[in-house]
Protein backbone atom coordinates (compact mmCIF):
# COMPACT_ATOMS: atom_id res chain seq x y z
CA UNK A 1 0.00 0.00 0.00
CA UNK A 2 0.79 3.56 -0.22
CA UNK A 3 0.21 7.33 0.84
CA UNK A 4 1.08 10.37 -0.29
CA UNK A 5 3.48 13.06 1.30
CA UNK A 6 4.31 16.95 1.36
CA UNK A 7 7.60 16.83 -0.37
CA UNK A 8 7.87 20.13 1.79
CA UNK A 9 6.43 19.05 5.16
CA UNK A 10 6.53 15.29 4.87
CA UNK A 11 2.37 15.72 6.17
CA UNK A 12 0.24 13.17 4.58
CA UNK A 13 -2.08 13.92 1.72
CA UNK A 14 -3.96 10.85 1.00
CA UNK A 15 -5.54 7.50 2.18
CA UNK A 16 -3.66 4.18 1.91
CA UNK A 17 -4.03 3.56 -2.03
CA UNK A 18 -3.41 0.59 -4.56
CA UNK A 19 -1.91 1.43 -7.62
CA UNK A 20 -3.80 0.63 -10.90
CA UNK A 21 -3.55 1.22 -14.45
CA UNK A 22 -4.06 4.84 -16.14
CA UNK A 23 -7.79 4.73 -17.18
CA UNK A 24 -7.99 5.37 -21.00
CA UNK A 25 -11.09 7.73 -20.57
CA UNK A 26 -8.46 9.97 -17.83
CA UNK A 27 -7.92 13.15 -19.80
CA UNK A 28 -11.43 12.44 -21.74
CA UNK A 29 -13.40 15.65 -22.75
CA UNK A 30 -17.27 14.47 -22.68
CA UNK A 31 -20.02 16.46 -24.45
CA UNK A 32 -20.89 20.17 -23.09
CA UNK A 33 -22.61 20.76 -19.20
CA UNK A 34 -22.41 17.13 -18.77
CA UNK A 35 -21.44 15.89 -15.19
CA UNK A 36 -19.10 12.39 -15.10
CA UNK A 37 -18.56 10.55 -11.97
CA UNK A 38 -15.10 9.91 -10.42
CA UNK A 39 -12.63 8.71 -12.33
CA UNK A 40 -10.98 6.41 -9.63
CA UNK A 41 -11.90 4.28 -7.52
CA UNK A 42 -11.51 4.56 -3.99
CA UNK A 43 -8.55 3.54 -2.37
CA UNK A 44 -6.86 3.39 -6.13
CA UNK A 45 -4.27 5.61 -7.49
CA UNK A 46 -2.42 5.86 -11.41
CA UNK A 47 0.18 7.80 -12.66
CA UNK A 48 0.12 9.81 -15.71
CA UNK A 49 3.88 8.48 -17.22
CA UNK A 50 3.82 11.52 -20.17
CA UNK A 51 4.39 15.52 -19.95
CA UNK A 52 1.11 16.68 -18.55
CA UNK A 53 -1.30 19.50 -17.33
CA UNK A 54 -0.43 22.96 -17.67
CA UNK A 55 1.32 25.40 -18.71
CA UNK A 56 0.42 24.19 -22.25
CA UNK A 57 1.26 25.24 -25.83
CA UNK A 58 -0.40 24.79 -29.07
CA UNK A 59 1.17 22.81 -31.50
CA UNK A 60 2.29 25.02 -33.90
CA UNK A 61 3.94 27.05 -31.14
CA UNK A 62 6.09 23.99 -29.92
CA UNK A 63 9.43 23.19 -31.29
CA UNK A 64 9.73 20.31 -33.47
CA UNK A 65 12.30 18.66 -31.54
CA UNK A 66 10.37 18.93 -28.43
CA UNK A 67 7.20 17.23 -30.35
CA UNK A 68 9.22 14.04 -30.61
CA UNK A 69 11.04 13.74 -27.45
CA UNK A 70 7.88 12.21 -25.74
CA UNK A 71 7.19 9.94 -28.11
CA UNK A 72 4.50 12.22 -30.49
CA UNK A 73 5.08 11.21 -33.80
CA UNK A 74 2.85 13.54 -35.05
CA UNK A 75 1.62 16.94 -34.82
CA UNK A 76 -0.80 17.31 -31.63
CA UNK A 77 -3.26 20.38 -30.73
CA UNK A 78 -1.28 21.34 -27.75
CA UNK A 79 1.48 19.81 -26.17
CA UNK A 80 1.95 20.18 -21.96
CA UNK A 81 4.87 21.72 -20.84
CA UNK A 82 4.15 20.00 -16.83
CA UNK A 83 6.06 17.35 -15.61
CA UNK A 84 5.74 13.57 -16.28
CA UNK A 85 4.26 11.41 -13.21
CA UNK A 86 1.48 12.88 -12.64
CA UNK A 87 -0.55 11.16 -9.65
CA UNK A 88 -4.57 10.85 -9.96
CA UNK A 89 -6.81 9.82 -7.05
CA UNK A 90 -10.16 10.15 -5.75
CA UNK A 91 -11.30 13.35 -4.10
CA UNK A 92 -12.69 11.21 -1.54
CA UNK A 93 -8.77 10.30 -0.71
CA UNK A 94 -7.33 13.16 -0.27
CA UNK A 95 -6.25 14.32 3.55
CA UNK A 96 -5.15 17.33 4.51
CA UNK A 97 -5.22 19.69 1.95
CA UNK A 98 -7.24 22.84 1.42
CA UNK A 99 -8.41 25.00 -1.92
CA UNK A 100 -6.54 27.44 -3.24
CA UNK A 101 -9.02 30.43 -4.19
CA UNK A 102 -7.51 32.45 -6.50
CA UNK A 103 -6.14 29.10 -8.58
CA UNK A 104 -9.77 28.19 -8.66
CA UNK A 105 -10.59 28.27 -12.91
CA UNK A 106 -13.24 26.63 -14.57
CA UNK A 107 -16.63 27.77 -13.30
CA UNK A 108 -18.76 26.45 -15.79
CA UNK A 109 -19.78 23.86 -13.21
CA UNK A 110 -16.73 22.98 -10.99
CA UNK A 111 -12.94 23.44 -11.11
CA UNK A 112 -10.83 22.34 -14.61
CA UNK A 113 -7.35 22.73 -12.93
CA UNK A 114 -5.99 24.70 -15.74
CA UNK A 115 -4.44 27.32 -13.38
CA UNK A 116 -2.43 25.23 -12.17
CA UNK A 117 -1.94 23.04 -8.75
CA UNK A 118 -5.30 24.59 -6.68
CA UNK A 119 -5.08 22.54 -3.69
CA UNK A 120 -2.19 23.16 -0.98
CA UNK A 121 -0.97 21.15 1.69
CA UNK A 122 -3.10 22.10 4.91
CA UNK A 123 0.65 22.06 7.26
CA UNK A 124 2.74 24.14 5.23
CA UNK A 125 0.66 26.33 2.24
CA UNK A 126 2.47 24.27 -0.63
CA UNK A 127 0.59 23.69 -3.73
CA UNK A 128 0.65 19.93 -3.95
CA UNK A 129 -2.68 19.10 -6.52
CA UNK A 130 -5.58 20.03 -8.43
CA UNK A 131 -9.17 19.03 -8.14
CA UNK A 132 -11.34 18.49 -11.14
CA UNK A 133 -14.71 18.43 -10.92
CA UNK A 134 -16.00 20.95 -14.26
CA UNK A 135 -18.53 19.54 -16.25
CA UNK A 136 -17.87 17.41 -19.11
CA UNK A 137 -14.72 16.39 -17.27
CA UNK A 138 -14.01 13.07 -15.01
CA UNK A 139 -13.72 14.01 -11.30
CA UNK A 140 -10.75 13.44 -9.71
CA UNK A 141 -7.72 15.39 -7.93
CA UNK A 142 -4.35 15.40 -9.74
CA UNK A 143 -0.97 14.86 -7.49
CA UNK A 144 1.60 17.55 -8.89
CA UNK A 145 4.65 15.17 -9.69
CA UNK A 146 6.98 17.63 -7.63
CA UNK A 147 5.36 18.32 -4.55
CA UNK A 148 4.49 15.16 -3.24
CA UNK A 149 6.54 12.18 -2.13
CA UNK A 150 5.18 7.75 -2.70
CA UNK A 151 5.71 6.80 0.77
CA UNK A 152 5.21 2.91 0.90
CA UNK A 153 2.70 1.83 3.96
CA UNK A 154 3.20 -1.56 5.56
CA UNK A 155 0.20 -2.69 7.28
CA UNK A 156 -0.84 -5.59 9.62
CA UNK A 157 -4.19 -5.61 8.18
CA UNK A 158 -3.18 -5.21 4.70
CA UNK A 159 -4.84 -7.74 2.64
CA UNK A 160 -2.95 -6.48 -0.77
CA UNK A 161 -1.40 -9.49 -2.16
CA UNK A 162 -0.29 -8.09 -5.48
CA UNK A 163 -2.20 -8.12 -9.19
CA UNK A 164 -5.17 -10.42 -9.75
CA UNK A 165 -4.22 -13.40 -11.91
CA UNK A 166 -6.30 -13.46 -15.47
CA UNK A 167 -8.25 -16.46 -13.36
CA UNK A 168 -8.92 -14.36 -10.19
CA UNK A 169 -9.87 -11.67 -13.12
CA UNK A 170 -12.59 -13.61 -14.34
CA UNK A 171 -14.32 -14.78 -11.45
CA UNK A 172 -14.19 -11.24 -9.96
CA UNK A 173 -13.60 -8.29 -12.39
CA UNK A 174 -16.97 -6.66 -13.53
CA UNK A 175 -18.25 -6.07 -17.54
CA UNK A 176 -18.51 -2.46 -18.52
CA UNK A 177 -21.92 -1.89 -20.03
CA UNK A 178 -22.10 -0.40 -23.05
CA UNK A 179 -24.93 1.80 -22.48
CA UNK A 180 -25.77 4.08 -19.24
CA UNK A 181 -27.45 7.18 -18.18
CA UNK A 182 -25.67 10.72 -19.05
CA UNK A 183 -26.51 13.56 -16.64
CA UNK A 184 -26.13 16.91 -17.98
CA UNK A 185 -27.14 20.48 -16.95
CA UNK A 186 -30.71 22.12 -18.88
CA UNK A 187 -30.27 25.76 -17.87
CA UNK A 188 -32.01 26.69 -14.53
CA UNK A 189 -35.33 26.20 -15.82
CA UNK A 190 -34.91 22.51 -16.00
CA UNK A 191 -32.25 21.74 -14.10
CA UNK A 192 -30.41 18.18 -14.43
CA UNK A 193 -31.63 15.94 -16.44
CA UNK A 194 -30.40 12.23 -18.00
CA UNK A 195 -31.06 10.63 -21.27
CA UNK A 196 -29.54 7.42 -21.87
CA UNK A 197 -26.33 7.01 -24.18
CA UNK A 198 -23.55 5.40 -24.83
CA UNK A 199 -21.19 4.74 -22.26
CA UNK A 200 -18.39 7.41 -22.21
CA UNK A 201 -16.26 4.42 -20.97
CA UNK A 202 -16.92 2.64 -23.90
CA UNK A 203 -16.45 5.79 -26.05
CA UNK A 204 -13.24 6.48 -24.85
CA UNK A 205 -12.14 2.34 -25.03
CA UNK A 206 -12.94 2.84 -28.80
CA UNK A 207 -10.98 5.82 -29.73
CA UNK A 208 -7.64 4.12 -28.28
CA UNK A 209 -8.40 0.40 -29.84
CA UNK A 210 -9.49 2.36 -33.25
CA UNK A 211 -5.74 4.20 -33.17
CA UNK A 212 -4.44 0.70 -32.95
CA UNK A 213 -6.33 -1.23 -35.56
CA UNK A 214 -5.63 1.43 -37.93
CA UNK A 215 -1.57 1.33 -37.10
CA UNK A 216 -1.57 -2.37 -37.30
CA UNK A 217 -3.84 -2.31 -40.69
CA UNK A 218 -1.32 -0.78 -43.08
CA UNK A 219 -4.12 0.81 -44.92
CA UNK A 220 -5.89 -2.78 -45.84
CA UNK A 221 -9.44 -3.01 -44.82
CA UNK A 222 -10.42 -4.32 -41.43
CA UNK A 223 -13.55 -6.46 -40.06
CA UNK A 224 -14.35 -7.01 -36.83
CA UNK A 225 -17.04 -9.71 -35.01
CA UNK A 226 -19.90 -9.56 -35.72
CA UNK A 227 -22.82 -7.85 -32.85
CA UNK A 228 -21.50 -5.15 -30.63
CA UNK A 229 -18.18 -5.11 -31.54
CA UNK A 230 -19.61 -4.38 -35.35
CA UNK A 231 -21.30 -1.63 -34.10
CA UNK A 232 -18.96 -0.04 -32.37
CA UNK A 233 -16.03 -0.57 -35.03
CA UNK A 234 -17.01 -1.31 -38.67
CA UNK A 235 -18.46 1.56 -39.61
CA UNK A 236 -15.51 4.00 -38.92
CA UNK A 237 -12.90 1.59 -39.90
CA UNK A 238 -14.95 1.19 -43.34
CA UNK A 239 -15.13 5.10 -43.81
CA UNK A 240 -11.25 5.42 -42.92
CA UNK A 241 -9.23 2.59 -45.10
CA UNK A 242 -8.91 1.11 -48.23
CA UNK A 243 -11.57 -1.48 -49.60
CA UNK A 244 -9.03 -2.62 -52.52
CA UNK A 245 -7.05 -5.24 -50.86
CA UNK A 246 -8.15 -8.36 -48.76
CA UNK A 247 -9.63 -7.92 -45.03
CA UNK A 248 -8.15 -8.48 -42.39
CA UNK A 249 -9.84 -10.24 -40.36
CA UNK A 250 -10.17 -9.17 -36.20
CA UNK A 251 -11.45 -11.74 -33.48
CA UNK A 252 -12.27 -11.88 -29.74
CA UNK A 253 -9.09 -13.43 -27.49
CA UNK A 254 -8.68 -13.63 -23.88
CA UNK A 255 -9.12 -15.64 -20.70
CA UNK A 256 -11.85 -17.98 -21.22
CA UNK A 257 -12.32 -17.84 -24.77
CA UNK A 258 -11.04 -20.72 -26.95
CA UNK A 259 -8.07 -20.37 -29.55
CA UNK A 260 -9.10 -17.87 -32.60
CA UNK A 261 -9.20 -18.70 -36.10
CA UNK A 262 -5.19 -18.57 -37.35
CA UNK A 263 -6.50 -16.72 -40.08
CA UNK A 264 -7.69 -13.49 -37.44
CA UNK A 265 -4.52 -11.35 -38.14
CA UNK A 266 -6.11 -9.08 -35.47
CA UNK A 267 -6.90 -10.17 -31.41
CA UNK A 268 -8.88 -7.90 -29.45
CA UNK A 269 -7.77 -8.73 -26.35
CA UNK A 270 -8.27 -7.31 -22.72
CA UNK A 271 -5.70 -5.23 -21.03
CA UNK A 272 -5.08 -5.84 -17.38
CA UNK A 273 -7.15 -3.19 -14.93
CA UNK A 274 -4.17 -3.15 -12.08
CA UNK A 275 -1.40 -3.75 -14.09
CA UNK A 276 -2.31 -1.97 -17.43
CA UNK A 277 -0.84 -5.41 -18.98
CA UNK A 278 -2.04 -6.59 -22.55
CA UNK A 279 -3.57 -10.66 -22.33
CA UNK A 280 -1.20 -12.56 -24.58
CA UNK A 281 -1.99 -15.88 -25.69
CA UNK A 282 -0.21 -18.88 -24.13
CA UNK A 283 2.91 -19.74 -26.57
CA UNK A 284 2.42 -16.11 -28.11
CA UNK A 285 0.94 -15.27 -31.61
CA UNK A 286 1.68 -13.69 -34.75
CA UNK A 287 -1.50 -11.74 -34.89
CA UNK A 288 -1.46 -8.27 -33.71
CA UNK A 289 -2.78 -7.31 -30.35
CA UNK A 290 -5.40 -4.66 -30.10
CA UNK A 291 -5.98 -3.56 -26.35
CA UNK A 292 -9.45 -2.96 -24.71
CA UNK A 293 -9.99 -2.40 -20.95
CA UNK A 294 -10.69 -5.13 -19.40
CA UNK A 295 -14.49 -4.47 -17.98
CA UNK A 296 -15.30 -3.29 -22.02
CA UNK A 297 -13.67 -6.61 -23.05
CA UNK A 298 -15.60 -8.83 -21.05
CA UNK A 299 -18.39 -7.35 -22.06
CA UNK A 300 -17.87 -7.92 -25.42
CA UNK A 301 -16.88 -11.47 -25.12
CA UNK A 302 -19.45 -12.11 -22.36
CA UNK A 303 -22.25 -10.14 -23.23
CA UNK A 304 -24.52 -10.01 -20.21
CA UNK A 305 -28.15 -10.85 -20.61
CA UNK A 306 -31.28 -9.45 -19.51
CA UNK A 307 -32.70 -12.19 -17.56
CA UNK A 308 -34.94 -12.61 -14.19
CA UNK A 309 -32.74 -12.47 -11.25
CA UNK A 310 -32.86 -13.32 -7.49
CA UNK A 311 -33.15 -10.86 -5.67
CA UNK A 312 -31.78 -10.08 -2.47
CA UNK A 313 -33.16 -11.78 0.67
CA UNK A 314 -34.26 -8.08 2.03
CA UNK A 315 -36.42 -6.86 -1.43
CA UNK A 316 -38.78 -9.73 -2.28
CA UNK A 317 -40.19 -13.23 -0.86
CA UNK A 318 -37.57 -16.34 -1.63
CA UNK A 319 -38.68 -17.95 -4.50
CA UNK A 320 -40.17 -14.66 -6.37
CA UNK A 321 -37.92 -13.39 -9.47
CA UNK A 322 -37.10 -9.94 -9.97
CA UNK A 323 -37.69 -9.22 -14.10
CA UNK A 324 -35.64 -6.08 -14.81
CA UNK A 325 -35.94 -4.57 -18.34
CA UNK A 326 -33.32 -4.05 -20.30
CA UNK A 327 -31.21 -0.76 -20.64
CA UNK A 328 -32.69 1.33 -23.13
CA UNK A 329 -30.67 1.14 -26.69
CA UNK A 330 -29.25 4.73 -27.41
CA UNK A 331 -30.73 6.28 -30.42
CA UNK A 332 -28.02 7.44 -32.31
CA UNK A 333 -25.15 5.78 -34.20
CA UNK A 334 -22.03 4.84 -31.71
CA UNK A 335 -19.51 7.49 -32.28
CA UNK A 336 -15.98 6.74 -31.12
CA UNK A 337 -14.39 9.46 -28.68
CA UNK A 338 -12.03 11.54 -31.60
CA UNK A 339 -9.79 13.46 -28.75
CA UNK A 340 -8.36 9.50 -27.10
CA UNK A 341 -7.98 8.40 -30.86
CA UNK A 342 -5.76 11.45 -31.62
CA UNK A 343 -4.18 11.46 -28.56
CA UNK A 344 -3.07 7.26 -28.99
CA UNK A 345 -2.61 7.87 -32.89
CA UNK A 346 -0.44 10.40 -32.15
CA UNK A 347 2.06 8.46 -29.73
CA UNK A 348 2.28 5.13 -32.01
CA UNK A 349 5.09 5.20 -34.37
CA UNK A 350 2.74 4.25 -37.24
CA UNK A 351 1.50 7.73 -36.95
CA UNK A 352 4.51 8.93 -39.03
CA UNK A 353 2.95 6.98 -42.43
CA UNK A 354 1.60 9.73 -44.81
CA UNK A 355 -2.13 8.52 -44.81
CA UNK A 356 -2.30 8.26 -40.98
CA UNK A 357 -1.18 11.68 -40.30
CA UNK A 358 -4.16 12.96 -43.26
CA UNK A 359 -6.72 10.87 -40.97
CA UNK A 360 -5.30 12.87 -38.10
CA UNK A 361 -5.05 16.35 -40.18
CA UNK A 362 -8.78 15.36 -40.77
CA UNK A 363 -10.25 13.99 -37.62
CA UNK A 364 -12.13 17.61 -37.02
CA UNK A 365 -13.59 17.14 -40.22
CA UNK A 366 -14.74 13.55 -39.43
CA UNK A 367 -16.06 15.43 -35.99
CA UNK A 368 -18.43 16.86 -38.19
CA UNK A 369 -20.18 14.43 -40.41
CA UNK A 370 -20.91 12.46 -37.81
CA UNK A 371 -17.70 9.69 -38.02
CA UNK A 372 -16.38 10.49 -34.95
Amino acid sequence: MTVFVCAGCGATLTALLSQVALPPHAHQRYGNGVQLPVLMEPGTFAVEPELWGPPWRRGEDADPSQMTAPGIHASVDRHSDGAPGSVVIAPGDTRGTMLIPEKSSGHCCGLDGADGPNMACEACGLPVASRIDDCSLWQAVWLAPNAVRRHPVVDAADTDTGPLSWAELMAEGSATPPYEPITSWGGRQLGLYYWWSWSPRWEAAAGRALAHLLAVSEGRPVSVPHGLAEEVFQRTLDALLSTDAPALRAALAGPDLPAPDTDAGILLVPDHPQTGEVWDPAGGTSAHLVPLPFGVWLWLAFPEPYLPADPSPEALPGGVLRDDPPAPHPCQLFRIDSGVFQHTLARLPAARAPWLREILENVPKYVGTGLF
